[in-house]
Order: C-alpha cells, then structure tokens, then sequence
C-alpha cells in the first residue's frame, strides 16, 4: 500500500471522530521508510485559533484509533498540527473560503503554458479552481492541482488582525 493509500485509509479512520470533536481535518499524511511519520493537520471547525491543547486532544483520540485499527503495518511517529498562515489549499472549500487571497498553485501538467502559478484566488466554480494572473483569470482543475498552498501577505496578516479584534 502506497503512503497516498494509507493516508485516505487513515482519513477514513479518524474523521468521524475528529469531526466529532469540532475539527475539520485539512490534511493526513503518511510518509514510509525508515522514519515513517503520520501527520494530521486540523482545525477547529467553527473558525477559533488551534491551540495546543487541541492538538494534543487529538493526537490521544487518533492514537486510539490507530491502536485498535492499526493500518500502518509499521511504526510510526504520530504528528498533529494546525495549518498555520501559509496553510495548505486542499479541498474546494479550502479555495472558497480563503478567495482573495495569494497562493502558490503547482499543477500535475501544464495549463496555459505553465504548471506553477502565484496567483490570487477568485473562487470556485463547480469542480474548477478560478485564480487571477495579473489581471487574467484562469481556470484550473481541482483534479490538476497538485499542492497548493496561502501565501503569507501583508494584506493577510491585516486581514487576521481584523479577526482577533473583533
């Protein structure tokens, strides 16, 4: 089993019982080898700051689970993060919510020329990322994105200030 298979067999393991808890996973990882790692990047679903108590709250359930389950044949060093400010864009819902935004995009091939984009965020339309390059919008199929993740930005930061005052 590959790592991409364990981690969506993970997701698939944990996610009710994160969800449960008031997160929303962003991302599972499993990387095999010599140091084999599982990494699961969470955050609160109603939009509060993740803090380390979240993080070790769900580390002790996700152990847990991977005690009884045990889906990574392997040992393994469990890590439980929040996103951070340049956080990954994974899910649609990730591009919706974070639109006007700045973001690194690197495709699995080429697309208007290119397979990296910095670009701003426009939205979501149906199963197609819309960014703006330098005034041109272009459209990018969630299937083709690759990785992509927040550029932290002055405009950002000003952004999250906002939030912590209100």
């Amino acid at each position: 089993m590959t790592g991409n298979d364990l981690a969506a067999r993970v997701e698939q393991l944990v996610t009710p019982t994160i969800e449960a808890m008031g997160f929303d996973i962003v991302r599972v990882l499993v990387t095999t080898g010599q140091h084999a790692t599982l990494q699961i990047m969470a955050e609160p679903s109603d939009g509060r700051l993740m803090v380390v108590d979240d993080c070790a709250d769900i580390s002790r359930a996700v152990s847990a689970i991977m005690d009884v389950e045990d889906p990574i044949p392997d040992a393994y060093t469990l890590e439980v993060s929040s996103p951070g400010l340049d956080r990954p864009l994974v899910r649609l819902r990730d591009f919706e919510r974070f639109a006007g935004f700045e973001a690194k995009i690197e495709l699995f091939k080429l697309t208007d020329g290119r397979r990296r984009f910095k670009s701003r965020i426009v939205g979501v339309e149906e199963n197609v990322v819309v960014v703006d390059v330098e005034g041109e919008q272009i459209r990018l199929d969630h299937s083709d994105i690759a990785k992509a993740k927040l550029i932290v930005t002055d405009e950002m930061l000003a952004k999250l200030e906002d939030v912590k005052a209100s």
